[in-house]
Formats: structure tokens, C-alpha cells, sequence
């Protein structure tokens, strides 16, 4: 789907770099650019098997690896000069660090008109807070998430992976998109993409700021229970397993009165009405607990799937993989490896009808591509790399 595209990912640790392998895992030509060394730090980051990252494997998926000292001039010449190759660049580098290396977007539209660049920071290109460093962990904070997460009398609670770097990576592939239809379709130049990791997160707490805006709400915490759905929780059963229940649409949550032998509650009004059921929430919740807690998990799931209520198991990675469901789909795929023999890793995740994403190889090793790369596009020779390295440029 897009071959012939190429991507210079300049990128380090998430957000950033998954944007580009979501733009690789559909065909385009994903050139990873790294620091001479110790390359990109998600190589060293997270569970390791015989010194390899294991997330490094999996972020660098169909990725070719080069090397360039991106803090010398002769360095950011050279990025310039695989530019005008480029139709994407994708950064993550603080914006006054890229305008020293003159690698900002007006350098690089001096240079190619028609790049597109990706430029994700933890704040984003403007404002007071524009060169201040920011990781996943402040998105998640100051977009209101973690203010809402957790239980009423707990802490604030942040999610044990990448949440930001996530939501964030996905804005930055589908902006790309956009902006390549923009170039390619309308004939317009290409565009800088400016996306940090507290607004994208924030579109989707969404409910919190139409709430605060019309009605003067602020939200705290209540555990897994959601101020416009009931039922809405985990239960657990008498197995000492979870499932998860959403009783959003009115419909489901009569499924599930009659479901648990309550069908009186069905044609009293303060619990068949939504409004009036969300007052009487904590009640709702304790009659679906008292009844979940007298089965199985498969015994209540055998229910509830009968009755056709949306209710889940909640599933540890050992129950995730081992899912019919999941496994019919693929959605874990075992990947060959020249350093760790094999890998399972997820596919690609949208699922088009003509055209199937891939995951051809995993993250290659530092520098692996230097010679191919730097002779495809800048026609460099072995004694021209050999040359480089020798003065640290590669």
C-alpha cells in the first residue's frame, strides 16, 4: 500500500518511532537512523534475552538500520543529503536541539519542499513549555488520565505501559497519511506535523471537558466503575477469577437483570430507566456481584454468553494468547530472528481486504544496513563509510 514511500525515522524510544512502524508495516521503506554506539535507547530498554531488547525487536519491525553522529556537521550533511531521497522524516528531539543541528523543518524544506515531518514532542512546538523534556509518564498525568484512575480512596494511578507514546504514535501515522494524500492528491507541498503526548491523550477523556465546561463537574476517581454506564465493573467469582461487564446501552443492562434472575428490576423504573439507574449505581453493581460471586467464571460467562450480555473475562497474557478468537485472527505471529532464533510478536493490527499488513523482519542490529543504504541513495563506497567511521561520523 505504500511502496515507494520512504521514511527517515530519526526517532527515539516510542511515540515517535511507532508512528513509523505503523508506515512500515504497510510496505513503506523505513530507514532508521540511530546514534553511533549505542543507537536508539528502546535497544536497552525493557526485558532483555541475552542482551537484546525485546521491545526494540518487536518497535523495529521491518526497519533498515544506519548509523550517523547526528551532533557533528558532517553527520546532519549527510541526513540532509538522504532528505531529498525522503518523503517522511520523523523526530522526536527537542525543537531548539534540531534548529542547532540544523535538522528543523525549515531546513529540511529548504531542502526537499515536499517532506512531510513528523515532529512529536512532550509538549509540543509552541508555547512556554515548548523546550521542556517530556516522556509518556507527563501525558498520562496532565492529560487527566490519571486523575480519573484508580480507586476513590487510592492514589492516582498511571498505566503500566506505554499509554501517551501509544495514543500519540497513532495520531502521528494517520497525520501522515493526511498529509502525504494532501501532497500527492491536491499537488500541495509537504507539511510539518507537530503532536506532543498530553493532547491526544486528553481528546479521549473527552466526556471529563464537556462535563467540567456545561455542568461544572470534575470527575474523581471510582475504580472501575463509569459515571454514564451501569453496570460497569469488574466482579469477581467464586473461582477467584475477574470478568468484566458493560451495561451501556440500555438493552444490555436489562439482558443482564435477566440474566442473574432479577427480572423484577426490569419493570421497576428506577432501575430500567438509564438516568435513574445511574443513581442507584452502587445498588446495580452489588446485585451483579452478589450473583457473580455465587459462579465460576465458566459458569457465569456460560450465562452471560447465552443471554448474549457483553461481559468479558478479564485475561493475564497466558489467557490472551491462548484465545480462539484471537488465535483465528492471528493477531500473534511468530517472526524468525537471525539473533534470538524466533520471536512472537502482534501483527499489524488493521486488517484491509486486499492488502495485508507484514512484519518481514524484526529490529535489525546497530548500523546493519549502513552500506546498503548509504550506496542506494548516496552512492557511497566501503572506503567512503570506512572513511566515516574512522572520524566518527558513522
Amino acid at each position: 500500500m505504500l511502496d515507494g514511500i520512504r521514511v527517515l525515522d530519526l526517532a527515539t524510544l516510542a511515540a515517535a518511532p511507532l508512528a513509523a512502524t505503523y508506515l512500515g508495516e504497510f510496505g513503506a521503506d523505513v530507514i532508521k537512523i540511530e546514534q553511533p554506539g549505542g543507537g536508539d535507547p528502546i535497544r536497552s530498554w525493557g526485558n532483555q534475552r541475552d542482551d537484546v531488547g525485546l521491545m526494540w525487536k518487536s518497535v523495529s519491525r521491518n526497519k533498515r538500520s544506519i548509523t550517523c553522529n547526528l551532533r557533528v556537521p558532517e553527520g546532519q550533511q549527510l541526513v540532509r543529503k538522504l532528505v531529498e531521497h525522503a518523503d517522511v522524516v520523523i523526530a522526536n528531539t527537542r525543537p531548539q536541539t534540531l534548529r542547532k543541528w540544523g535538522l528543523d523543518y525549515p531546513a529540511l524544506r529548504a531542502v526537499n519542499d515536499r517532506i512531510v515531518m513528523l515532529h512529536i514532542t512532550g509538549f509540543g512546538l509552541t508555547g512556554p513549555k515548548s523546550e521542556r523534556p517530556g516522556f509518556g509518564t507527563l501525558g498520562e498525568a496532565m492529560s487527566g488520565f490519571a486523575n480519573i484512575t484508580g480507586e476513590a480512596d487510592g492514589p492516582p494511578t498511571l498505566p503500566p505501559f506505554m499509554l501517551a507514546d501509544g495514543v500519540a504514535s497513532l495520531n502521528g501515522a494517520y497525520a501522515v497519511m493526511m498529509a502525504l494524500y494532501h501532497r500527492d492528491v491536491h499537488g500541495a507541498p509537504g507539511q510539518l506535523i507537530d503532536i506532543n503526548l498530553i493532547d491526544p491523550l486528553a481528546r479521549l477523556l473527552e466526556q471529563t471537558l464537556l462535563g467540567y465546561d456545561q455542568l461544572g463537574l470534575v470527575p474523581t476517581r471510582a475504580g472501575n466503575r463509569w459515571d454514564i454506564s451501569a453496570p460497569r465493573n469488574t466482579y469477581r467469582t467464586a473461582d477467584g477469577r475477574w470478568l468484566a461487564m458493560s451495561g451501556s446501552s440500555p438493552a444490555l443492562a436489562l439482558r443482564v437483570f435477566r440474566a442473574i434472575g432479577r427480572a423484577d428490576l426490569v419493570d421497576d423504573a428506577d432501575f430500567a430507566d438509564p438516568q435513574r439507574r445511574l443513581a442507584r449505581a452502587r445498588e446495580v453493581d452489588q446485585v451483579v456481584a452478589d450473583w457473580v460471586a455465587t459462579k465460576t467464571l465458566e459458569q457465569a460467562m456460560a450465562v452471560f454468553d447465552a443471554e448474549q450480555v457483553a461481559a468479558a473475562p478479564v485475561y493475564d497474557i497466558t489467557d490472551l494468547v491462548a484465545d480462539e478468537q484471537l488465535a483465528h485472527r492471528e493477531v500473534f505471529v511468530k517472526v524468525g530472528d537471525s539473533e534470538l532464533g524466533a520471536m512472537t510478536v502482534q501483527a499489524p493490527v488493521p486488517r484491509f481486504s486486499d492488502t495485508a499488513g507484514r512484519v518481514a523482519h524484526l529490529g535489525p542490529r546497530l548500523g546493519e544496513h549502513n552500506t546498503e543504504v548509504y550506496g542506494e541513495l548516496l552512492h557511497l563506497t566501503a572506503s567512503d563509510l570506512d572513511d566515516l567511521r574512522a572520524r566518527g561520523v558513522l
